[in-house]
């Protein structure tokens, strides 16, 4: 199986990087695992709502093109439903084909990105950085593959 995360944005800090490099070479047990960076627009300090709207639109049409034809695309975004690890493991073992997740900008998705998604996904009723989202998203992967093998790991 593919798994292919689209974020907007890069990881700047090694910390995340290290931390997001450590679950992926763990996920070579289960998957394939594929990085795409979208670039993210830049917006001034106080963007307007026109601004935003604008980059969202940008970086949505980049989005799409980046999303692999034939798979299961899970979209984070706030308005998403929430799963336990458990719930999270189901739907990626029912699913049975490849998978795409699609982590926005600070600002979200565009509807388009939304739209396309098969499922959506909201990790928290808390807000987070979205680049911790990254390491946040890719420990969960992780469980969920864990709990499909059967292994320790989720306890």
């Amino acid at each position: 199986m593919n798994v292919t995360v689209i974020h907007v944005g890069d990881l700047k800090e090694q910390y995340y990087r290290e931390a997001v490099a450590e679950y992926e070479k763990r996920l070579g047990r289960f998957c394939r695992v594929k990085n795409v960076e979208i670039k993210e627009e830049r917006l001034p300090d106080q963007p307007s709502d026109g601004q935003i709207a604008a980059a969202l639109q940008a970086e949505g049409e980049r989005i799409i093109r980046a999303l692999p034809e034939r798979a299961y695309k899970i979209a984070l975004c706030v308005e998403g439903g929430q799963l336990s690890s458990e719930q999270l493991a189901a739907a990626i073992s029912d699913c049975g084909k490849d998978i795409a997740f699609i982590i926005g900008s600070s600002h979200g998705l565009s509807p388009e990105v939304k739209a396309r998604a098969d499922l959506r996904l909201s990790v928290s009723k808390m807000t987070f950085p979205h680049r911790l989202m990254r390491v946040i998203l890719a420990e969960q992967i992780y469980r969920a593959f864990s709990i499909n093998a059967g292994s320790g790991y989720h306890k």
